[in-house]
């Protein structure tokens, strides 16, 4: 490999580079599903190749080929360098680039199981037994158990002289109900929807899921959400369990503090950011017991890595401090715009694409209640659980969120079971009525493999740790 990436990065060089980097990356899959006693899916798959990416004359440019060898290297170098100079003619101003150290490092990241060792039997053995005792429910209309595994081995070599070998290796696994009657269509997750949870970890990941001890209460609850209570209108304190939290802290801040979007140069498909450069360090984003971070670093996060895709080593640094705006999530190329170095978000979800600036794991920092005494601090409210939609501007300011299940909170304690739950609010506002947070042992870390960017799109893999947390006066039952 050290010959092929000394090979390219001397090309480019050769041929006008001022900066050079190369990514050779082989990625292994395997997606399975049992659904209704059968399976609906069974996916292997294998990619290889290599991007380079180059400036010339101020200007950046990229190629890439699914060919690793020596010949198809010096021809994607040279046409990296001739796609640079290209738009370097048309280049609004010579960009700037933070410096980075100079790093030789491998990384691994911990693996108890080989998920590629585990035999196909025991792991439809395992999706099976769950999906079953959902099927066999009374009731149930449609019962399904998945699972993802995918091993990613990447070389990173830049003309400056790093050289880093990553290998991670994510599992993840979920379970889902489905209960009809006429057109009601209600559903349960575990542990969380859109295809359960996943870490950077192996096969004991799935492991300890236990679908199967989960199954009976998922599938029940999709059928009692069929006849329960609709979803009252109005303003009403609310509690979000750790699972819809963090798709919130995904969706009204992780997202507004790419750096990228907040520049425009991340605008087309997902949007700008209301967070702009003149409110740092000035916008109450919060009340004073939101922290929320940034945190590359946590053991078997799915936003968990050594280096991004600049060689830049993984952080952990703060976003929102006492409920105040402080930081953004930043590359080589943007970081300087702030007088900063880049913090290392920059990822690209292939050998094939540029890679852009990304989330990490970001994370809602535990408080010091507990949803037990949140519930009992509350008259009149709803607890939420479980995200099954979501909407939000193309500013992350204004937004509407739909769970799968909530349940009524009357006189300080859960009551019935209410279907079809969703509230909606404006960011900063929303935040700043957080009036408590679970502490640390109700926190954990949520992966979420489905953040699409980019255009062509590119899918992240993020995470995001949270715990149950209270918002007062939040508007409900939207459009009811």
């Amino acid at each position: 490999m050290k010959e092929l990436t000394s090979l390219a990065l001397d090309i480019a060089k050769a041929s006008g580079a001022t900066y050079a980097d190369i990514r050779i990356i082989e990625r292994q899959s395997e997606s399975i599903m049992i659904k209704n006693g059968r399976v609906d899916e069974l996916a292997t798959s294998t990619n290889y190749g290599f991007g380079i990416r180059v400036i010339a004359n101020g200007a950046w440019g990229f190629a890439g080929s699914f060919l690793v060898e020596r010949g198809e290297i010096e021809r994607v170098a040279r046409l990296a360098v001739e796609t640079a100079k290209a738009s370097a003619l048309i280049a609004p101003s010579e960009l700037r680039f933070s410096p980075a150290p100079v790093i030789t490092d491998s990384y691994a990241s911990p693996v108890q199981k080989d998920p590629f060792e585990v035999s196909l039997e025991e792991k439809l053995a395992l999706l099976s037994q769950a999906e079953e005792t959902m099927r066999k429910t009374k009731g149930m209309s449609i019962a399904s158990a998945s699972m993802d595994i995918a091993r990613q081995k990447k070389v990173f070599a830049s003309l400056e002289g790093s050289y880093i070998e990553q290998e991670i290796t994510e599992c993840g696994a979920g379970i889902h109900a489905m209960a009809i009657a006429g057109n009601d269509i209600q559903e349960r997750s575990y542990p969380n929807s859109h295809g359960g949870d996943s870490a950077t970890a192996g096969y004991e990941f799935i492991e300890s899921l236990n679908l199967g001890e989960h199954a009976p209460r998922i599938a029940e609850e999709a059928v009692q959400l069929l006849s329960a209570k609709p979803c009252p209108s109005g303003e009403l304190t609310i509690i979000l369990d750790g699972s819809q939290l963090a798709l919130q802290v995904h969706e009204s801040c992780g997202h507004p503090v790419e750096l990228d979007r907040v520049l425009g140069m991340e605008a087309s498909f997902a949007g700008t950011s209301f967070l702009t450069i003149d409110k740092l360090d000035k916008l109450k984003y919060g009340s004073p017991i939101v922290n929320i971070n940034a945190d590359a670093t946590i053991p078997g996060a799915l936003g968990t890595f050594a280096y991004d895709d600049e060689g830049i080593p993984a952080q952990k640094f703060d976003i929102i401090k006492n409920g105040m705006f402080v930081g953004y999530l930043t590359s080589r190329e943007t970081a300087p715009i702030l007088n900063q170095k880049s913090n290392g978000c920059m990822r690209a979800d292939g050998w094939g694409r540029l890679p852009l600036i990304r989330m990490t794991n970001i994370n809602l920092l535990p408080g010091d209640s507990s949803l037990e005494e949140m519930i009992e601090g509350v008259k009149d409210g709803l607890y939420l659980s479980t995200n099954r939609s979501w909407s939000i501007d193309d500013k992350r300011l204004n937004f509407q969120f739909a769970t799968e299940i909530g349940w009524e909170i009357k006189n300080g304690k859960l009551g019935a079971i209410i279907k079809n739950p969703n509230y909606t609010g404006i960011t900063p506002e929303f935040w700043n009525s957080c009036d408590a947070i679970a502490g640390a042992d109700e926190w954990r870390v949520w992966g979420l493999a489905n953040c699409g960017k980019g255009e062509p799109m590119q899918v992240a893999h993020v995470a995001h740790g949270a715990a149950p947390a209270r918002f007062r006066d939040v508007k409900v039952g939207v459009g009811r």
